[in-house]
């Protein structure tokens, strides 16, 4: 352990069990990712949408108050985090959340925010 950080260190056991037991820094890292992707409003919004069914970007559009150029910014972003899918049926794409774990983050922030 460095000696700068050993001096404020109380209980060295602990900590070592504890710094042990953490996730790797990559792993840490592509958690903030994913959540500055949950960082965006429009973003909430089309996931938000997304928790009842699946649509197309002018649905989306619509439900969001936004233009379809912006609707489609924002799906690209969010199939790039791996948390929207789509399915073609002629020339109309549907988006759906790519699993349950997405409306699960979703409605756990939903949550803690209605309670305080």
């Amino acid at each position: 352990m460095n000696q700068d950080f050993e001096e404020s260190v109380v209980d060295i056991d602990k900590v070592e069990q504890i710094k042990a037991k953490m996730p790797s820094d990559e792993l840490i890292f592509e958690i903030a990712e994913l959540y500055k992707v949950f960082g965006d409003s429009t973003r909430m919004k089309i996931i938000s949408a997304l928790l009842k069914d699946e649509l197309c970007v002018g649905d989306i559009a619509y439900i969001a108050s936004s233009t379809q150029s912006a609707i489609s910014h924002q799906l690209r972003v969010l199939k790039q985090a791996k948390l929207v899918k789509f399915r073609k049926e002629g020339k109309t794409v549907y988006y759906s959340l790519d699993d349950e774990h997405i409306s699960q983050l979703f409605n756990i922030a939903k949550n803690h925010i209605e309670e305080k």
